[in-house]
């Protein structure tokens, strides 16, 4: 597949004095997030997440299916993702990238493995029909940091969606309409967010930065991605790269991410709120 052009030394050399000054080209402070935009599509659980110049968007939906026969009580969450030759050049179609499989990996483990939804109140009749719930997410423009840009836009989307609401008599299983019943929001146990930190190690100094941009990443000699809740609980620590990091860096970094989740996890609560308030669901 086709390669980024490296940056060249002179470009390497300025970001590097730039970050060493406490300034970074798109003019954050090292420790600074870029402030995502939330978008919402008039299907509920359609959410586009705007992380600079990079954009992800990520749709739910629901099918119901029969449970796996060890796990009678539990329904799914099925996580599928896309980086399309639209995010950047170097994308193939129908083709997943070392890059793109440890993306999805990182989604799967921080969203359905830290069991942010719960999976036992998908059940409708144990044993025989239960919730699947799909999270597509597409990655639709790269600008650096396409992991923490999902991750937002797939929690967004679980918390935005509505599942359509069942009336069980006996075994009988019937679906309402959304027009006659109010549909209903999915158990959320937790909303983690994935934090990406990107370590820059000079002869004399080593540099940490926040929400590394493309240019960043490429860079730096390696990452640190911290999925934490707005409880302050770290569902996932995945790092990339060589650069060797102490503890007390690492519990420097944890902390970090920690208030910038809280953050986070505020303006995604505000934001359905207002669209809550935009897109009232009507029952006839």
């Amino acid at each position: 597949m086709p390669r980024d052009a490296e940056p060249s030394i002179s470009e390497a050399e300025f970001v590097l004095k730039a970050l060493q000054s406490g300034v970074r080209l798109d003019g954050r402070q090292p420790l600074d997030f870029r402030t995502p935009k939330l978008r919402f599509g008039d299907q509920l659980g359609w959410v586009e997440c705007e992380l600079g110049q990079t954009r992800v968007v990520a749709q739910v939906s629901s099918e119901i299916v029969r449970p796996q026969p060890e796990r009678p009580y539990e329904g799914f969450l099925v996580i599928s993702t896309e980086i399309s030759p639209m995010a950047a050049s170097n994308y193939e179609a129908g083709r997943a990238s070392d890059e793109e499989i440890l993306l999805a990996r990182l989604l799967e483990k921080s969203l359905r493995r830290s069991e942010a939804v719960d999976r036992e109140s998908l059940c409708i009749v144990a044993g025989q029909k239960v919730w699947s719930i799909r999270l597509d997410i597409h990655f639709l423009s790269d600008e650096g940091n396409m992991l923490d840009c999902a991750s937002i836009a797939a929690i967004t989307a679980l918390r935005h969606f509505r599942k359509p609401d069942v009336t069980v008599v006996g075994e009988e299983v019937t679906v309402h309409s959304v027009a006659s019943h109010v549909p209903v929001p999915l158990a959320i146990h937790h909303s983690p967010f994935c934090q990406t930190f990107a370590f820059f190690s000079t002869s004399d100094t080593s540099l940490t930065v926040l929400d590394p941009t493309h240019l960043e990443s490429m860079l730096s000699n390696g990452t640190l991605t911290v999925t934490l809740n707005a409880q302050s609980e770290i569902c996932v620590l995945s790092k990339v790269g060589g650069a060797p990091l102490s503890v007390e860096e690492v519990m420097r970094v944890v902390n970090v991410g920690a208030e910038r989740v809280k953050a986070l996890d505020g303006l995604v609560k505000e934001a359905l709120e207002k669209e809550g308030r935009r897109n009232v669901i009507e029952v006839l």
